[in-house]
């Protein structure tokens, strides 16, 4: 059995400080590893990430990441990275990390931010205007980089870390006005194209945790505002 603890949404900036890192510190005695599901810091900034990165030096587990749109408010993202991955934190873009756990487990790991468009019934459509075709562009490369980086695993376990939702389900909660913005179909089909275990997400902070892939894959939306709580751990036997 894996045990995967996961947390999003974090915000962290310089008053977060010491809030997390008292459970962050013995998190190895619930789980395997640690993903975090992206707006990690609040504006962006490396400055913030440093704080993150700080609170989470004293985790004894592999910690896996992706960005959220927060992360790339300052247009340093790639600084952000830097420092995250200096810390130890594996930060994945349309890319897929295999993560070696005790009694020789893997588990393989498919990460990338996402992007809006919405779901079937009511999602933007790739005609009109080029800034429209754009948007949607970026949200079918985002579901098209996911696909392929669980393509790449060889694991008996994958599990699909993303900032946006790939499903309606866990955004119930959220205003319908706004949940083009807040996840997409195309991520959705990557997962169950993909053949993840499990679909891990963030940013629908009035959502709610449970969902599933209309291929049957369970989807977890690990907002903080969402579970309340420094992370949230599943199996995958």
């Amino acid at each position: 059995m894996i045990r995967v603890a996961a947390i999003g949404d974090v915000h962290f900036a310089a008053d977060a400080a010491g809030t997390l890192k008292h459970c962050w510190d013995v998190v190895h005695d619930d789980a395997d590893v640690l993903l975090l599901a992206g707006d990690l810091t609040r504006l962006g900034l490396p400055e913030e990430a440093e704080v993150l990165a700080e609170e989470l030096s004293g985790v004894r587990v592999p910690m896996v990441a992706v960005l959220g749109n927060h992360d790339y408010h300052s247009d340093q993202e790639k600084q952000v990275v830097e420092v995250l991955e200096d810390a130890g934190i594996r930060v994945l873009e349309g890319e897929a990390a295999t993560v070696d756990l005790p009694g020789g487990e893997r588990l393989g790991v498919a990460g990338v931010k996402g992007f809006g468009t919405g779901f079937a019934g009511a999602s933007a459509s790739d005609f009109g205007e080029p800034e429209i075709k754009a948007f949607v562009r970026h949200g079918r490369v985002a579901g098209e980089q996911l696909r392929e980086a669980l393509g790449d695993l060889d694991t008996r376990h994958k599990v699909a870390l993303m900032h946006y939702a790939p499903v309606p389900d866990t955004l119930r909660g959220e205003r319908l006005e706004i949940h083009p913005f807040l996840g997409s179909y195309f991520l959705g089909e990557a997962v169950d194209d993909g053949g993840a275990d499990l679909a891990i997400h963030g940013h629908a902070h009035a959502g709610v945790e449970k969902g599933t892939t209309p291929g049957g894959v369970h989807v977890r939306n690990v907002a903080q505002a969402v579970i309340r709580s420094a992370y949230r751990v599943y199996c995958l036997d």
